[in-house]
């Protein structure tokens, strides 16, 4: 897979709500004809009620506000924030309307996981922070460790692009034609930086594959270093072994995980992986000072990406994900310099020796966990890819 870049583009690193949310609110005030804005979660507290407020007085000027949630991931927005913004003239949607939380079918498992913003097809904003408050985290010192990025320049019309389709898929399969996207401005397109970017998207049509290729051939063409941030971290073989070999061929590589238990299978199950990966040089670090929600990496101090792609099986296999791949020193360099500064304050090393000499009681829950997932993705038919 070739990554089409596009020159011209200003590029601004954004770290958890603190600076991501006043981005929003700042381009939400000067909005002049239409916000798409795609998110996993929406959640009825100080944070959801900020953005709220900001997209009820863009659409009562006049502005086209289109909003989609995912039916499971916003399955508690509220009937208030709902009621808000339907009386405000804000046109909302539900990528796959929530039918039963146990089902294991693989459509129903599909969702909706990307956190893509366009205004006015000017400026965009791509990430994994979701509409919740992420100074709420009880027990932890807040925020929650995540990323965006704002792009201004070339780029930003294919980001507008990949919002209206699958605005305007959701809306034929919803037979909800009045919510179709009509172009009735003038997208943008002139540079406004020097940067390189690209948007890469996950479906399950066309681009199945395209962030987990986009990271393998990255991670292929590593020479000195890949610094990796993710969440969930539950990669499939081809993923393992492009990391096993870039460290045996030299490269430092150096995993940023989860260190608190949020989800208690993938906790685990994430564990198994932890022995071949040492044993092949990857170092890894366990952060504890909040939640990590980041899905992001640098790679050689030029290849860097944040979006809202996890490197599990729900981010790779099902959901839809959008990332920005940047090809910028100078983007990478702030990016590197960032998830340093996480791993001293907030990481500890998990040291080789130490792991191989767990007890048995520890190791236990991991292989379960891990033989369990397995199991679950044979269910859904992707067991031959773990």
């Amino acid at each position: 897979m070739s990554l089409i870049f596009h020159g011209g583009n200003r590029l601004t690193l954004l770290r958890a709500g603190a600076e991501y949310f006043p981005a929003l609110e700042a381009a939400f005030a000067s909005a002049q004809y239409e916000i798409h804005l795609q998110t996993y979660i929406y959640q009825d507290d100080a944070t959801g009620r900020r953005i709220t407020d900001a997209l009820c007085a863009a659409a009562r000027r006049g502005v086209v506000v289109r909003l989609m949630v995912d039916g499971f991931g916003a399955r508690d927005m509220s009937l208030a924030l709902i009621e808000r913004l339907h009386a405000a003239g804000v046109r909302r949607m539900v990528f796959r309307p929530l039918l039963s939380p146990w089902s294991l079918r693989d459509h129903r498992l599909r969702r909706m996981h990307r956190k893509l913003v366009v205004v006015d097809g000017r400026v965009g904003f791509v990430g994994g922070i979701n509409i919740i408050d992420d100074q709420d985290t009880p027990h932890q010192v807040p925020p929650r460790y995540d990323y965006a990025v704002q792009v201004e320049g070339p780029l930003v019309p294919a980001m507008r692009e990949a919002a209206a389709r699958l605005w305007a898929l959701v809306a034929w399969a919803s037979l909800k034609r009045s919510m179709r996207v009509r172009p009735s401005f003038p997208v943008d397109d002139s540079p406004k930086g020097d940067q390189r970017a690209a948007l890469v998207v996950r479906d399950n049509l066309r681009h199945r594959a395209d962030i987990e290729d986009a990271y393998l051939e990255a991670i292929a063409r590593a020479r000195d270093e890949i610094i990796i941030a993710n969440a969930y971290f539950f990669p499939g073989r081809r993923f393992r072994r492009a990391l096993v070999e870039a460290a045996r061929r030299g490269v430092r590589v150096v995993l940023l995980l989860q260190g608190r238990v949020e989800y208690l299978l993938l906790h685990y199950a994430s564990r198994a992986l932890y022995g071949t990966l040492l044993d092949s040089g990857v170092q890894i670090f366990e952060y504890h000072r909040s939640f990590l929600h980041a899905k992001v990496a640098v790679i050689d101090g030029q290849w860097a990406t944040v979006g809202s792609s996890n490197i599990d099986p729900f981010s790779l296999l099902l959901a839809r994900e959008a990332n920005v791949v940047a090809d910028d020193r100078r983007f990478a360099a702030e990016l590197r310099q960032s998830l340093h500064e996480a791993i001293e304050q907030g990481a500890t090393a998990v040291l080789p020796q130490r792991w191989a000499h767990q007890p048995p009681w520890k190791r236990l829950p991991i292989w379960l966990g891990y033989g369990l997932t397995r199991f679950l993705m044979g269910v859904v038919g992707y067991g031959r890819t773990y």
